[in-house]
């Protein structure tokens, strides 16, 4: 305990963490207060070096069923760094279906195939996509694996597809000014990433619709503040650097921004019209599924569900491979990188007529050296993520509501494998 307690200490002094105002409600911190166990008191004891933040959203429907949400925040600040990892693989999502109906295209849509060329340096083409039932790739499909699993692969497509200029520009005008997504899942420069493929759409029979032509981001980009954390890290020559890592111009997100990001797609009559994106409802249901479908239960991708098994990106319900109950859906995104693990969620239990929100950030990396893929995870991240998501469910169970919530628009009809199907599982996949 003495090693842990030094290394905590270590950590706090080492991380770079920021300091300044943080938000946080009594009854969140009441509501955490009552597990005794060693890892939730642990990571309460120590927010700072965990860099703990945790936003947990009632949901009270009036009497026609109308949705109120109140956050209530613990170590919550905009200026607290978390590297958001594939939770930016939500508004790609967003933008990918908004641009698809705002082109206005006869014959392009989200299931509609695509290619993609190498028109910069750093850039991989590609013309088919096994894992879908067509052969080909598309948005759908894209949307589909990005959300099941987490793959990194389908989120690069999509910024590929909407471009690092559109998504900024767009996010920031629906309110989101805190947001930078700038950077693929890949190792490019800054230049690369401002520059993206040109894309050709194509019919059933390979005949090209529409091509849309390679684009580069000419914007520029605020950087402050600066976020450096840890003590160290790895090159990219597996060198050890003895200074803290530079997450100043990576991807940033706050964890307001991506609770309201989900609140704004699962539910888009909560924020004024022009916060909203510009869906069909058919792209809403389309979400919803995939946001909440486990991969034992998809066709295409075929995925290995001991491998992927159906908790696989539901944190706050995962524990071990178990399967989750039946009567609970889980509506969220996960991502996980350099130490820090985070989750998005809207969570329906039909049983028991209950709806809430959940959205966490932890970091874990007791040895204070960054890309060298030792972290916590398993030992102290998903423990904590598991037990705050029951202590959150467990106090939403009982509370009092006026009105018993509505929750039709989430039964959603799942896709069901064919027991006879003896493709190959996919087992390894770059998320």
């Amino acid at each position: 305990m003495r090693f842990f307690l030094f290394h905590v200490v270590l950590m706090l002094l080492l991380s770079g963490y920021v300091t300044g105002q943080y938000k946080t409600d009594p009854l969140l911190e009441k509501i955490l207060k009552v597990d005794t166990s060693s890892i939730v008191r642990t990571f309460l004891q120590y927010p700072d070096s965990f860099r703990v933040q945790i936003i947990y959203t009632q949901i009270d429907r009036d009497s026609v069923s109308h949705p109120h949400f109140r956050n209530y925040y613990f170590h919550v600040s905009p200026s607290l760094y978390f590297y958001p990892a594939s939770t930016v693989k939500l508004p790609l999502a967003l933008l990918s279906l908004e641009k698809l109906n705002r082109m206005h295209i006869r014959g392009v849509d989200k299931f509609t195939r695509m290619e993609y060329d190498s028109s910069y340096s750093g850039q991989q083409s590609l013309h088919r996509d096994s894992s879908s039932e067509t052969g080909y790739p598309s948005i759908a499909q894209y949307i589909r694996k990005a959300f099941l699993i987490s793959d990194n692969d389908a989120y690069n497509r999509m910024y590929e597809f909407v471009g690092q200029q559109e998504v900024n520009r767009r996010l920031h005008a629906m309110g989101f000014p805190n947001t930078r997504i700038i950077r693929q899942f890949m190792p490019l420069t800054e230049s690369e990433n401002r520059h993206t493929n040109s894309i050709r759409f194509l019919d059933g029979k390979g005949k090209v619709i529409y091509i849309q032509p390679a684009a580069f981001d000419k914007d520029s980009f605020q950087f402050l503040p600066s976020a450096k954390i840890g003590n160290g890290y790895l090159d990219t020559h597996d060198s050890l650097i003895r200074e803290p890592m530079d997450f100043t111009r990576h991807n940033r997100i706050t964890l307001d921004d991506l609770q309201k990001l989900l609140q704004t797609a699962l539910f888009p009559l909560s924020v004024p019209g022009p916060h909203r994106f510009y869906l069909t409802d058919s792209d809403y249901s389309f979400l919803y599924r995939y946001l909440s479908q486990y991969p034992s239960e998809t066709p295409y991708p075929k995925y290995d569900t001991t491998v992927f098994f159906d908790s696989y990106v539901k944190f706050f319900f995962q524990k071990g491979g178990r399967v989750l109950p039946g009567y609970i859906r889980i509506f969220n995104k996960v991502g996980w990188a350099y130490g820090f693990l985070t989750d998005v969620s809207y969570i329906v239990d039909f049983k028991n007529h209950i709806e809430f929100m959940l959205t966490a950030t932890v970091y874990t990396n007791e040895d204070g050296i960054l890309n060298d893929n030792k972290y916590e995870y398993e030992t102290r991240a998903l423990p904590f993520l598991y037990r705050l998501g029951q202590d959150v469910y467990q106090y939403d169970l009982q509370r009092k509501r006026k009105f018993r919530p509505e929750l039709r628009d989430f039964q959603l009809p799942y896709e069901h494998r064919d027991p006879s199907d003896k493709r190959p599982s996919i087992k390894d996949v770059d998320n």
